[in-house]
């Protein structure tokens, strides 16, 4: 499938990489080490990496600004997207020819050729495959920039290799990139260096988490909150792994409120949690996933839901 993928590559002119709404380090990673890698090889084409920007993510790259203009016979890979519905940017359906790459459950299988590898630990440890069969293919070379976006994107999605995720492969890859010239160090204080504003939402957070008997955690935060700590719904994404250093907890739910729904982050050390996603309008790993609910009333039953699912789990 690689290979299919760096030939179809190599007949299109123009290019342009999307990813998920929201992103993370991995969304970026993925998209903007593919971007990097694919200039580097390929400096005759046009590559374009779009969606909306979070300015938590700067530190990796900008997306670019594309015309409707530009999709015409241009070549769309969506990178570290389960479905469509997540995909940043309707426009690519606009393009001849649409591929994905993705580690997530491919419950929805969209596009011309689809390269889903589930055991991976990232979308940027795919896109490093990738790069490692164009080398021996065509004989491609990685560009300092596409390793550092690529270094982070594996750090973020493996929580700096502390989670299961994590493999052997993914140390070896690790191992590959950090002989690219980049810090590493500012790399991990541009990711996990926060505000005191958002310190002051995390102590928040430990103080007013709820717990249950089973190991089941979560916490609610309204929009009077994040307007009290100056906290937008985006920034909240960089306190996602607070709670995992509870003695005691199995899974947890952070409800956050946005303007009209509430965003719902699920993580888990053992219980299977995407199915619960799914059932709230999302989905993702089976570890950590996202979700969508709109009330409180609602957010009150996925709670009663994660319960049960820790009290069942052994």
């Amino acid at each position: 499938m690689k290979r299919q993928i760096i030939d179809t590559i190599e007949k299109y002119d123009t290019i342009i990489i999307h990813r998920h709404v929201r992103p993370d380090p991995d969304a970026y990673g993925s998209q903007f080490g593919l971007k990097k890698i694919l200039e580097a090889n390929y400096p005759n084409k046009s590559i374009y990496a779009v969606g909306d920007h979070d300015h938590n993510l700067t530190f990796i790259a900008t997306p670019d600004s594309v015309s409707d203009e530009t999709y015409s016979n241009a070549l769309v890979i969506v990178t570290d997207t389960a479905n469509t519905d997540r995909i940043d940017d309707s426009r690519y359906t606009n393009g001849s020819f649409l591929i994905k790459i993705d580690h997530h459950p491919n419950d929805d299988q969209y596009g011309d050729k689809l390269w889903v590898d589930t055991d991976a630990s990232s979308c940027s440890e795919m896109i490093y495959e990738l790069f490692e069969e164009g080398k021996s293919y065509k004989a491609w070379v990685l560009p300092d920039e596409a390793a550092r976006a690529l270094f982070a994107g594996i750090v973020g999605d493996t929580g700096r290799f502390l989670y299961p995720s994590t493999t052997e492969k993914t140390f070896e890859i690790a191992g590959h990139l950090i002989r690219y010239n980049f810090d590493r160090n500012e790399v991990f204080n541009s990711m996990y260096e926060k505000e005191p504003n958002l310190l002051h939402l995390q102590g928040y957070i430990y103080e007013n988490f709820q717990m249950d008997k089973d190991g089941a955690v979560y916490i609610k935060l309204t929009k009077e909150i994040l307007n009290k700590f100056q906290v937008t719904p985006t920034d909240t994404s960089l306190l996602v792994g607070s709670l995992s250093n509870i003695k005691g907890v199995k899974a947890w739910l952070i409800f956050v409120e946005d303007e009209n729904h509430i965003r719902v982050r699920l993580r888990s050390k053992g219980p299977i949690i995407n199915q619960l996603a799914k059932k709230y309008n999302g989905g993702g790993h089976p570890l950590a996933s996202g979700a969508t609910v709109y009330s409180w009333e609602e957010a009150d039953r996925a709670i009663e839901d994660l319960i049960e699912l820790c009290r069942e789990y052994k």
